[in-house]
Protein backbone atom coordinates (compact mmCIF):
# COMPACT_ATOMS: atom_id res chain seq x y z
CA UNK A 1 0.00 0.00 0.00
CA UNK A 2 1.23 3.50 -0.61
CA UNK A 3 1.78 5.99 1.96
CA UNK A 4 -1.00 8.55 2.22
CA UNK A 5 -4.03 5.61 2.06
CA UNK A 6 -5.55 3.46 4.35
CA UNK A 7 -8.31 0.72 3.93
CA UNK A 8 -12.00 1.23 4.99
CA UNK A 9 -12.48 -1.06 8.25
CA UNK A 10 -14.14 -3.92 7.35
CA UNK A 11 -13.27 -3.41 3.46
CA UNK A 12 -9.53 -4.07 3.35
CA UNK A 13 -10.03 -4.27 -0.72
CA UNK A 14 -11.22 -0.65 -0.67
CA UNK A 15 -7.88 1.49 -0.21
CA UNK A 16 -9.09 5.48 0.67
CA UNK A 17 -6.34 8.28 -0.45
CA UNK A 18 -5.91 10.54 3.01
CA UNK A 19 -4.15 13.77 2.83
CA UNK A 20 -1.97 15.59 4.77
CA UNK A 21 -4.75 17.68 6.94
CA UNK A 22 -1.81 19.74 8.02
CA UNK A 23 -1.09 20.95 4.80
CA UNK A 24 -2.88 24.29 4.04
CA UNK A 25 -3.99 22.96 0.63
CA UNK A 26 -5.07 19.27 1.93
CA UNK A 27 -8.65 18.79 0.62
CA UNK A 28 -9.67 17.10 3.92
CA UNK A 29 -8.61 19.70 5.83
CA UNK A 30 -10.92 22.25 3.29
CA UNK A 31 -13.80 19.94 3.99
CA UNK A 32 -13.39 20.05 7.89
CA UNK A 33 -13.16 23.85 7.78
CA UNK A 34 -16.65 23.64 6.11
CA UNK A 35 -18.17 21.04 8.39
CA UNK A 36 -16.47 22.72 11.49
CA UNK A 37 -17.80 25.92 11.06
CA UNK A 38 -20.96 26.82 13.57
CA UNK A 39 -23.22 28.30 10.39
CA UNK A 40 -22.64 25.09 8.37
CA UNK A 41 -23.38 22.67 11.75
CA UNK A 42 -26.79 24.68 12.53
CA UNK A 43 -27.80 24.56 8.99
CA UNK A 44 -27.25 20.99 8.77
CA UNK A 45 -29.21 20.48 12.05
CA UNK A 46 -31.95 22.41 10.62
CA UNK A 47 -32.44 20.60 7.29
CA UNK A 48 -32.21 17.05 9.27
CA UNK A 49 -35.18 17.36 10.76
CA UNK A 50 -36.92 18.39 7.23
CA UNK A 51 -36.39 20.90 4.16
CA UNK A 52 -36.73 24.52 4.68
CA UNK A 53 -36.98 27.48 2.25
CA UNK A 54 -34.26 30.23 2.60
CA UNK A 55 -35.95 32.46 4.79
CA UNK A 56 -37.09 29.83 7.12
CA UNK A 57 -33.51 29.24 7.45
CA UNK A 58 -33.02 32.72 7.78
CA UNK A 59 -35.43 32.81 10.84
CA UNK A 60 -34.30 30.20 12.66
CA UNK A 61 -30.64 31.03 12.68
CA UNK A 62 -30.66 33.76 14.89
CA UNK A 63 -27.46 35.82 14.05
CA UNK A 64 -26.54 34.67 10.52
CA UNK A 65 -26.24 37.26 8.22
CA UNK A 66 -28.32 36.90 4.17
CA UNK A 67 -25.14 36.87 2.52
CA UNK A 68 -23.22 34.00 5.44
CA UNK A 69 -26.43 32.08 4.71
CA UNK A 70 -26.34 32.08 1.41
CA UNK A 71 -22.47 31.53 1.03
CA UNK A 72 -22.94 28.69 2.78
CA UNK A 73 -25.43 26.88 1.74
CA UNK A 74 -23.72 27.19 -1.61
CA UNK A 75 -20.89 25.55 -0.60
CA UNK A 76 -22.91 23.10 1.17
CA UNK A 77 -24.21 22.21 -2.29
CA UNK A 78 -21.11 21.81 -3.62
CA UNK A 79 -19.51 19.40 -1.14
CA UNK A 80 -22.97 17.10 -1.80
CA UNK A 81 -24.30 17.85 1.47
CA UNK A 82 -27.41 20.09 0.65
CA UNK A 83 -29.18 20.19 -2.69
CA UNK A 84 -31.13 23.30 -3.63
CA UNK A 85 -34.77 22.65 -5.26
CA UNK A 86 -36.59 25.15 -7.20
CA UNK A 87 -40.19 25.34 -7.69
CA UNK A 88 -41.29 26.61 -10.69
CA UNK A 89 -44.14 28.66 -9.25
CA UNK A 90 -44.46 32.79 -9.17
CA UNK A 91 -42.75 33.70 -7.04
CA UNK A 92 -39.61 31.01 -7.68
CA UNK A 93 -39.35 28.92 -4.23
CA UNK A 94 -36.17 27.94 -3.47
CA UNK A 95 -35.97 24.77 -0.73
CA UNK A 96 -32.94 22.84 0.68
CA UNK A 97 -32.67 19.54 1.48
CA UNK A 98 -29.76 17.44 3.48
CA UNK A 99 -28.48 14.79 0.96
CA UNK A 100 -27.82 11.08 1.78
CA UNK A 101 -24.06 12.37 2.44
CA UNK A 102 -25.13 14.87 4.57
CA UNK A 103 -27.33 13.02 6.78
CA UNK A 104 -24.16 10.69 7.29
CA UNK A 105 -22.32 13.66 8.43
CA UNK A 106 -24.95 14.62 10.34
CA UNK A 107 -24.89 11.75 12.67
CA UNK A 108 -20.90 12.14 13.69
CA UNK A 109 -22.16 15.83 14.74
CA UNK A 110 -24.73 14.71 16.71
CA UNK A 111 -22.26 12.73 18.90
CA UNK A 112 -20.37 16.29 19.31
CA UNK A 113 -23.26 18.19 20.05
CA UNK A 114 -24.49 15.60 22.66
CA UNK A 115 -21.08 16.03 24.16
CA UNK A 116 -21.35 19.81 24.41
CA UNK A 117 -24.42 20.03 25.68
CA UNK A 118 -23.41 16.98 28.27
CA UNK A 119 -19.95 18.75 29.56
CA UNK A 120 -21.03 22.68 29.01
CA UNK A 121 -21.00 22.68 32.80
CA UNK A 122 -17.68 21.38 33.64
CA UNK A 123 -16.95 23.87 30.12
CA UNK A 124 -18.13 26.52 32.05
CA UNK A 125 -16.52 26.25 35.26
CA UNK A 126 -13.32 25.76 33.41
CA UNK A 127 -14.05 29.26 31.65
CA UNK A 128 -14.66 30.90 35.41
CA UNK A 129 -11.78 29.21 37.03
CA UNK A 130 -9.23 30.25 33.83
CA UNK A 131 -11.39 33.90 34.15
CA UNK A 132 -10.24 34.37 37.68
CA UNK A 133 -7.21 33.69 37.60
Amino acid sequence: MQDGTFTLQGHPEVPTRHGDVFAADCPTRQLLDRIGDKWSVLILILLGEGNLRHNALKRRIQGISQKMLSQTLRSLERDGLVTRHVRPTVPVEVEYRITPLGHGLLNALRLMIDWAGAKMPEVAAAQAAYDRR
